[in-house]
């Protein structure tokens, strides 16, 4: 005795996910914005804390994001 299920068409399938909320990018702005800030950190960070333009003193940041340095292809010495 086989027992087989009927493949049901396509179209008489019914869905059984709840579908997912889209925001409106009004509602994201806020978040878009600080994801921004913390990327223009990062950079900042990475690509130009040390010599000169320096804010911190010591090269702790320097030696924290040296890697990331060479690895984005900043100079660093």
């Amino acid at each position: 005795m086989s027992t087989q299920t009927a493949i049901e068409p396509a179209a008489e399938r019914r869905e059984s996910g709840v579908p997912i909320p889209v925001a409106s990018p009004r509602e994201l702005l806020p978040y878009w914005i600080f994801a921004g800030l913390v990327l223009m950190l990062a950079i900042y960070f990475v690509g130009a804390e040390e010599g000169a333009t320096s804010v911190f003193s010591g090269s702790a940041i320097h030696e924290l994001v040296h890697d990331a340095r060479h690895l984005l292809g900043f100079p660093c010495h």
